[in-house]
C-alpha cells in the first residue's frame, strides 16, 4: 500500500481543499491528513474559525480522506513520516522548496493550487463585505 500525508489548518474548506486531497490521494491508495491543532495554530499567529475537533470531523467526512492526525509543531514531520511509513509528502506549491529535507525519507510533492481561490482571500472578502 502506497502511503501519502499532507498538512494544513483546513478552516473554512472550500474547492481548493478538495482538489488538493483528491490530487494527494491520486498519487497512493491511503491519504493522511495532518491537521494544525487549535494550539499550533496560535504558535503560528493563525486563527481558524473552526475548532480543531470540528475541522477534524470535516476533514475525516471527505471521500478522499483515510486518516486525520493531530499537527502540533514544525519539526514533526520527520516522526510522521517514519512513524507512519510514508511514501509520499504533499504540500501546495506555494510552499515549494520548504520540505525538500523530507526527500531523504519519502517522495516529496508540491501540488500547484486552485487559481482564484483561498482561505485567506475568503476571510479578506468577509471582511470586505463581499
Amino acid at each position: 500500500m502506497k502511503k501519502v500525508i499532507t498538512y494544513g489548518t483546513y478552516d473554512l474548506l472550500h474547492v481548493g481543499h478538495i482538489n488538493l486531497l483528491r490530487r494527494a490521494k491520486e498519487l497512493g491508495d491511503y491519504l493522511i491528513v495532518v491537521l494544525s491543532t487549535d494550539e499550533f495554530n496560535a504558535i503560528k499567529h493563525k486563527t481558524a474559525y473552526h475548532p480543531y475537533e470540528a475541522r477534524k470531523t470535516i476533514v475525516e467526512a471527505i471521500r478522499y480522506v483515510d486518516e486525520v492526525l493531530p499537527e502540533y509543531n514544525w519539526e514533526q514531520k520527520i516522526k510522521d513520516v517514519v512513524d507512519n511509513q510514508v511514501d509520499v509528502f504533499v504540500m501546495g506549491d506555494d510552499w515549494e522548496g520548504q520540505f525538500d529535507f523530507l526527500k531523504e525519507y519519502c517522495e516529496v510533492v508540491y501540488l500547484p493550487r486552485t487559481e482564484g481561490i483561498s482561505t485567506t482571500k475568503i476571510k479578506s472578502d468577509l471582511n470586505a463585505g463581499k
